[in-house]
């Protein structure tokens, strides 16, 4: 018996899956779960749910089809900030870095703080719209 339940992985809804998979396989450096991995015979990809791993099998993400997404309307309130993600870079050069590969994949960035003396920081929205941070840690 466990003391506590554990995090699995954070799951994402989307309309489509597989971009926003491969969008935050390629950010992070992650792979897919055996058996997730994009189809490679030509067959149209009905995933509608994937999950990423780490290298040694740990989850990080999962992915869900939804019939409808609505974005973040946030910073304005209309439609609220539910949940977003946060990761880490070491230092200002490798934020710069880590901007332009997010902008390279898809992303839409939201707020540019890259000057806070305290906390240097990008805000972006995936292709589903769901907001998430890069910042010095």
């Amino acid at each position: 018996m466990t003391e506590f339940p554990r995090l699995l992985h954070t799951v994402l809804d989307t309309t489509e899956p597989r971009p926003l998979a491969e969008f935050y396989r390629e950010l992070l450096g992650l792979r897919y779960r055996p058996g997730d991995e994009p189809p490679t015979d030509g067959s149209p990809d009905e995933s509608d749910w994937l999950v990423l791993t780490e290298a040694d099998g740990t989850r990080v993400l999962a992915f869900q089809l939804a019939d409808r997404v609505t974005p973040t309307t946030w910073p304005d309130p209309t439609v609220p900030m539910q949940l977003h993600l946060d990761f880490t870079v070491s230092d200002a050069e490798d934020l710069e870095r880590q901007r332009e590969r997010a902008l390279a994949l898809g992303a839409r960035q939201l707020v540019d703080d890259a000057d806070d003396p305290d906390e240097p920081l990008y805000v972006f929205a995936d292709l589903a719209g769901h907001p998430f941070c890069i910042f010095v840690g």
